[in-house]
């Protein structure tokens, strides 16, 4: 029986579960990810049905590769759930994911779904996960499985169907549901492959390559530099995930690339020079996992006397020299490290701009629909990987398919990068710079999972059917920003400077930037100063009239965000929303319509009360929510008349929350008492800048609001007043 011959039955037959006698098999390719567009509803309904149906198949057919009740039970590996969570998971994620979507409005079985809920990411090699389940019985989870195919089903029948399927259709979270299922069909494969030889049995359904041969002399390939461009748009007419939308444009410098992804004949030369014993060739965080394993070769290697076998997902064979090796990123790298240093050229793995300059040059496109694809993906070419000589692609080989390959790239977003509500957790927590792109996809690779566009990233010690292809290239890797703050100080000032309008009232910043340009009408605009900038968006917003704007504040914190934005043009942080839970915002200046301004400022740590002479020479000068955060406020405002151009403006802004943690007591300019009447720090301003300056605007009240939580608000009057040097 061969894998890519699958069959779609009715919804009883499939019900069935896990008796293979009750499946009838076609000569069909296991189903592409659909086209989520065209003219006929009702046959794009029944295809996304088939592709529903052959996804549960499939899946379940892989568990009838365990061998009695224990290899359910027992964990192939210490840091992942065992395999009868991932046999319930993939249901359990159906009813989670519908209820957000109200597709249904009840639970189906509260214990299973609130147990099967969460996997678990390696967040670290040497953290156990000791926890303790009291997991169901095998039958009790097919039973749960069988009563979510017939939901599901249900809903596939009579839920509206509009073409083209889009981001907010309910078909979109079916579809979801459908791809995540075939995830889990990959990484469950190798938790079976992690699993003792006496907990699996092979299967006619997953019969690896028996191919084999001598391995062929890897050899380095001119790529010509060229223009790359990933992310997929809204409109795009195939499933993804959140990671993929959005847009980047890239110039990839000229590199050479290997022929063939790395051997196990070409990676046994490492093991033989003690590779895994040299720590000079591990990068900082490999050599900490290889000192915790104590690796001494490849995890699915077996070393018998002085040959090699190797372990299949169901069984070993001898070690067939001539196929890819499948290691972990740290493997990777410092087999890149090491042939480095014995050619001296700089041997790396390919970055994911560079993947997709070879994916072009390649002259590739998407797995077709309807015959079998020139790659060993998508479950087309058996159980296993091939020789890496056989699926020739342009001048390389294996550019897609085989094994996944390993990149130099932590993930990031791209610009534009939105996360779906029903999935809010799919990819925001790998943005850390710890897990790793890998590309290409392996003979498993079913659906979102082999298209050019999937981006999966896992952390660097996982093991997957991953391999590499190693570059040789002058141009360093590039670094992307990817982590988002969570701070909760920063992220409530990051949203304050950058996010959403609430209750009707402006940005604060914008207003103040807005009111000082106004004011300046029929004055220079060269420079200005935004002291106490925080966050930077009145430094922004001032640059669009002034042709260079420095932002100063006492907190390298704050600046950095401006700095970020200045340089990367995004900042992505967490809000708090309701105990635990958090959203994620993403702001770019091109979003703010502040894109062509970057370039006019400048950002600086500084004290307000001291700065350095060169911050001089201003035409407008904007202290917003600052005097009275000052440990001296009397000793600026007496002399920064001395930073400003003659006829230049000076703008303050204060809400007058004058308190001794910030201000001693004696060095407050108002909110007291002074010769038994009141004195207000309005007061104390025209007595220190009375000498200097005139008043030419306010006091007003200019409102703001911070955001703590969904439902938690700072409603603030900042008063304003505009000053004019006279002297």
């Amino acid at each position: 029986m061969n894998l890519n011959a699958r069959k779609t039955s009715t919804p009883d037959q499939q019900a069935a579960g896990n008796n293979p006698r009750l499946r009838m098999i076609s000569p069909q390719l296991f189903p592409r990810t659909p086209v989520l567009s065209g003219r006929d509803a009702e046959a794009k309904r029944e295809e996304i049905r088939n592709y529903f149906h052959a996804t549960l198949d499939c899946y379940e057919q892989l568990f009838e590769t365990l061998q009695g009740e224990e290899a359910y039970y027992k964990k192939p590996i210490s840091l992942r759930h065992p395999l009868i969570f991932y046999l319930g998971h993939t249901s359990t994620f159906y009813t989670n994911k519908l209820l957000l979507a109200g597709l249904i409005t009840e639970r189906i079985n509260p214990r299973m779904e609130a147990m099967f809920a969460v996997g678990v990411d390696e967040m670290s090699w040497d953290d156990l996960n000791t926890t303790h389940y009291d997991w169901p019985a095998i039958d009790e989870v097919r039973a749960y499985r069988k009563t979510i195919r017939r939901l599901v089903d249900k809903l596939i029948s009579e839920t509206p169907l509009t073409l083209p399927i889009g981001w907010d259709s309910p078909w979109w979270t079916i579809m979801m549901g459908i791809e995540h299922e075939r995830i889990h069909l990959e990484t469950s494969s190798v938790l079976i492959r992690q699993h003792a030889l006496e907990f699996v049995v092979s299967h006619p359904a997953w019969e690896p390559c028996r191919k084999s041969g001598p391995a062929p002399q890897n050899q380095l390939i001119d790529v010509p530099e060229g223009s790359v461009q990933l992310g997929k748009s809204k409109t795009d007419l195939t499933y993804g995930w959140d990671n993929e939308y959005g847009s980047r444009i890239a110039q990839v410098s000229a590199f050479q690339a290997g022929k063939y992804l790395v051997s196990n004949q070409e990676f046994l030369s490492f093991v033989e020079v003690n590779g895994y014993g040299r720590d000079d060739f591990w990068e900082e965080e490999g050599r900490a996992w290889l000192h915790h394993t104590r690796a001494q070769y490849p995890a699915f290697w077996i070393r018998q006397g002085a040959s090699w076998r190797l372990r299949l997902m169901t069984e070993e064979i001898s070690m067939p020299w001539d196929w890819p090796v499948e290691v972990n990123y740290h493997e990777a790298k410092a087999f890149c490290n090491w042939k480095a240093a014995a050619t001296g050229q700089s041997f790396r793995l390919p970055t994911e701009d560079e993947w997709y300059r070879l994916y072009e040059v390649a002259g590739l496109s998407e797995v077709p629909h309807s015959s079998s694809t020139a790659a060993n993906i998508h479950l087309d070419h058996g159980a296993s990987p091939h020789p890496v000589n056989e699926f020739v692609q342009g001048q390389f080989y294996d550019v897609v398919g085989n094994v996944w390959q390993w990149t130099e790239t932590p993930i990031y977003p791209f610009e534009g990068f939105d996360i779906h509500p029903h999935y809010d957790d799919f990819t925001t927590p790998t943005f850390d710079g710890r897990h790793n792109l890998m590309k290409g996809g392996s003979w498993i690779s079913c659906g979102n999972e082999s298209l050019k566009s999937a981006r999966y990233a896992f952390r660097r010690h996982f093991f997957q059917h991953a391999g590499f292809r190693y570059v040789v290239a002058d141009a360093p890797p590039a670094q992307h920003g990817s982590h988002y703050e969570t701070d909760k100080l920063l992220s409530e000032y990051a949203e304050f400077h950058y996010g959403d309008i609430y209750f009707d009232v402006p940005n604060f910043p914008k207003a103040l930037a807005e009111l000082a340009i106004a004011a300046m009408e029929g004055k220079p605009a060269r420079t200005a100063l935004d002291l106490g900038c925080a966050s930077g968006r009145a430094t922004f917003e001032l640059a669009r009239h002034f042709d260079n704007v420095t932002g100063i504040d006492f907190s390298a914190r704050f600046i950095g965000q401006g700095v970020q934005l200045a340089r990367q043009g995004v900042l992505r942080y967490t809000l708090a929303d309701e105990g635990e839970l958090v959203l994620y915002r993403e702001r770019t200046l091109t979003g703010l319509g502040l894109d062509k301004v970057k370039d006019k400022v400048q950002f600086y740590q500084g004290d307000a009360c001291n700065l350095k002479p060169l911050f001089s020479g201003y035409d407008l000068i904007l202290a917003a929510n600052l005097i009275d955060r000052l440990y001296d406020p009397a000793k600026l405002l007496a002399s920064i008349h001395a930073r400003l151009n003659s006829g230049g403006l000076l703008l303050i802004a204060s809400p007058y929350t004058w308190l001794e943690e910030h201000t001693k007591r004696d060095l407050w300019i108002g909110g007291f008492k002074r010769d038994g009447e009141s004195f207000g720090t309005i007061d104390g301003l025209k007595d220190i800048l009375g000498e200097h300056f005139k008043l030419i605007q306010g006091p007003r009240q200019v409102p703001f609001v911070i955001r703590e939580t969904r439902r938690k608000f700072q409603h603030t009057l900042s008063e304003v007043t505009i000053w004019e040097r006279v002297a």
